[in-house]
C-alpha cells in the first residue's frame, strides 16, 4: 500500500471516529433529513465547512488557535448562547405536539434560515475547531509529505457521514409518522444542545 493511500485511509478512519457522535451538527442534519427539508444544502454546508477547517488544520492553523485563548473564549460563549437558544426551541417543540409534524400544516423553514442555522451550528461550536483544526491538523503533521492525503481522507469522511445521515434519515420516516417519535427526538436534541451549551460556557470560564 502506498504511503499516500495509507495516509488517506488513516485520515478517513480518524475523521469518521470523531464525527460519528451525537452533537449539534448531527442532530440538525438528522432532523432536516427526517423533514426532507433542504437536505442537500445542509449536507453541503456541513461537509464543506469541515473540509475548510480540516484544510486550515493541515496548513498549520491549529498552532495559531492554541495561542489565542481570548478568541477561543469568545467563541465558547457565543456558541454556548446559540446552542442554549436552539436547545430551548427543541424543548418547546417537544412540549407542543401540534408543532411536531410540519407536513400536517404545510409549514416549512426557508432555505436561508436553514443554511444560517447549519453555519452557526458549525462555526460557533469550538468542539468542531478542536476536532478538525487542532486534533486532525496535529495528526496530519505526523504524515510529513502525505499530510494533505490525510486531510483529504478526513474530509471525505465528513462527506460520506453527512450524506449518509441526511439522505438515510428518510428511511426512518415511518417511525416518525407518529408525533410521539418527534417528541422524543426533539427532547433528545434539547438535552444534547443544552449539555453542549453548558460545557462550552464552562470551557469559556475556565479558559480551556
Amino acid at each position: 500500500m502506498s504511503p499516500a493511500l495509507l495516509a488517506a485511509l488513516s485520515g478517513l478512519g480518524l475523521g469518521l471516529s470523531l464525527i460519528v457522535a451525537i452533537g449539534a451538527q448531527n442532530a440538525f442534519v438528522l432532523r432536516q433529513g427526517l423533514r426532507l427539508e433542504h437536505v442537500a444544502a445542509v449536507v453541503g454546508v456541513c461537509a464543506l465547512s469541515d473540509a475548510v477547517l480540516i484544510a486550515a488544520g493541515v496548513a498549520g492553523a491549529g498552532a495559531l488557535v492554541t495561542r489565542a485563548p481570548g478568541v477561543v473564549t469568545v467563541v465558547c460563549f457565543a456558541g454556548a448562547a446559540f446552542l442554549l437558544v436552539y436547545g430551548l426551541m427543541a424543548a418547546r417543540r417537544a412540549l407542543r405536539p401540534a408543532a411536531l409534524l410540519p407536513d400536517a400544516s404545510g409549514a416549512r423553514t426557508g432555505l436561508a434560515a436553514t443554511v444560517t442555522t447549519a453555519l452557526a451550528l458549525t462555526w460557533l461550536n469550538p468542539h468542531v475547531y478542536l476536532d478538525t483544526v487542532v486534533l486532525l491538523g496535529s495528526l496530519a503533521s505526523t504524515h510529513d509529505g502525505q499530510r494533505w492525503w490525510f486531510g483529504g481522507g478526513a474530509a471525505l469522511g465528513s462527506v460520506l457521514w453527512f450524506s449518509g445521515l441526511g439522505y438515510g434519515a428518510r428511511l426512518l420516516r415511518p417511525v416518525f409518522a407518529r408525533p410521539a417519535a418527534w417528541r422524543v427526538l426533539d427532547a433528545v436534541i434539547a438535552v444534547v444542545m443544552v449539555a453542549l451549551a453548558v460545557s462550552l460556557a464552562v470551557r469559556g470560564v475556565t479558559g480551556g
